[in-house]
């Protein structure tokens, strides 16, 4: 599985446009296969779309953005690790249990912490 060999790594500009196509990617792979992404990439959505009509400061929209897309990191990075943890081997482990069940908590606490933040934000509003 290890070799002395290395590719030859793409530099300056190029490195960049390699990165940013590696990561458009990983999005469209991440959209096409995973349906907690696709679900969270939608209510996101809509929530972002509805920050204008909320009438809230430029400060507490772009919290409520960063809620957004915290959860949406959050997301890849599971989903990524338990795509890792499968292709490292389809038998059931223990350990592969408790790595994908701490990914999923990591999603669980971002989905908590950025509901919180939208109520924090938004409750004075509607009073």
């Amino acid at each position: 599985m290890c070799s002395d060999k290395f590719p030859v790594k793409a530099k300056g500009i190029g490195r960049v446009f390699k990165a940013f196509l590696n990561s458009i990617n990983g999005l469209r792979a991440a959209l096409r296969h995973e349906q907690a992404f696709q679900q969270e990439v939608v209510i996101g959505v809509l929530c972002i779309i509805a920050i204008p009509f909320l009438q809230t400061s430029a400060l507490e929209s772009a919290i409520l953005i960063v809620a957004v897309v915290l959860v949406w990191i959050t997301e890849l990075l599971n989903s990524g690790l338990e795509w890792t943890i499968d292709y490292i081997s389809e038998e059931a482990h223990p350990y592969a249990k408790i790595a994908k069940d701490m990914g999923s908590a990591a999603v669980m606490i971002s989905l908590i912490a950025a509901v919180a933040i939208w109520l924090i934000i938004l409750i004075p509003y509607l009073n």
